[in-house]
């Protein structure tokens, strides 16, 4: 729940706020024992299987390969994604002092916006490396060479951190309201935008132009490397020869569409129509998609499990494989 501090009106003008009150999904002390608890372990759970994730790709001679440096990537942006949000909101369900500063609201909706377009860059990057390795397999060691991988690796951390500071830059023109509850678990674009009471015009359009460029534009790019995708696996002759291809696909398939499934459950309406049950919906994209993100791409992988194996067993792995 965010609420500007009701010291901050003189006589009903507006007026700039310096802290802001985030009470979360539920403010009854029964609902935030519950929510803390569940968030907690939500919130270990997503660290330990992204650290996992990292540590395998990194120990693995194997895994130094174009899919599993992105993955590397992504689960770290993962890692950054919920330490910004979580122990805040985790403090909060525990604490009278629910307050945070203007300036810390904002630092959190910079990572916020900045890491929720990383992670879709780093998708598509991901989908043009598979694309790559299915379509153009005798080629694939040239085109994904290391130096392109960093260079479309640092590609998204620079486009992914100038649309955070372009939306973050704009929020600092937008003046606010007194006392208005609206119950949140972090500050988050759509909630400010409600709680102004300047003109938000700009920011609407250039949330729109941006938006549409940063995730629409590589959703788009996503969808036609797997319509070759789909059709170069078609072309294979044997039936194992199509599961082994696919099989290299699923995982980025499926969170994919969970990225974007939970996304477009929040930011896919008009902004007078988000209400506080977008705030469920918000928990999916901002806790759930990190915390399955390292179950998905091990579940089924093969060299991740035996990474993973070596990682924590050692030698006692070996000795049982």
């Amino acid at each position: 729940m965010l609420q500007t501090d009701s010291g901050e009106m003189d006589g009903g003008n507006q007026s700039r706020v310096s802290k802001f009150l985030l009470l979360g999904i539920s403010e009854s002390p029964e609902d935030q024992r519950v929510l803390f608890w569940m968030f907690l372990s939500m919130y270990l759970v997503t660290v330990v299987g992204n650290v996992l994730i990292i540590l395998a790709i990194g120990s693995d001679s194997r895994l130094h390969t174009p899919m599993y440096f992105f993955l590397a990537n992504l689960s770290f942006t993962d890692l950054i994604f919920v330490t910004n949000t979580i122990p805040k909101m985790l403090v909060n369900l525990q604490s009278q002092n629910k307050a945070i500063s203007y300036a810390g609201c904002l630092t959190q909706l910079y990572f916020l916006v900045s890491l929720v377009a990383l992670d879709n860059l780093i998708l598509a990057t991901m989908a043009y490396d598979r694309y790559v390795a299915i379509c153009r397999p005798l080629h694939y060691t040239t085109a994904m060479s290391p130096g392109l991988c960093m260079l479309l690796l640092i590609l998204c951390w620079v486009l992914s951190v100038i649309y955070g500071l372009i939306h973050t830059i704009l929020m600092t023109r937008v003046t606010f309201c007194g006392s208005r509850k609206i119950y949140y678990i972090f500050c988050e674009m759509y909630v400010l935008l409600r709680l102004a009471c300047s003109n938000t015009q700009i920011n609407h359009m250039v949330l729109i132009i941006t938006g549409c460029f940063i995730f629409f534009t590589p959703l788009g790019f996503m969808i036609m490397s797997y319509v070759r995708i789909v059709r170069a696996i078609f072309r294979i002759p044997s039936a194992n020869g199509k599961y082994k291809a696919f099989s290299t696909c699923a995982s980025h398939l499926a969170v994919v569409s969970l990225f974007y499934g939970t996304l477009g459950m929040v930011y896919l309406q008009p902004l007078h129509t988000y209400s506080m049950k977008d705030s469920v919906a918000t928990v999916m994209y901002a806790v759930v998609t990190p915390m399955m993100n390292p179950f998905i791409y091990s579940l089924r992988n093969k060299d991740m499990h035996g990474a993973l194996g070596r990682l924590l067993l050692g030698k006692a792995f070996q000795r049982l494989m």
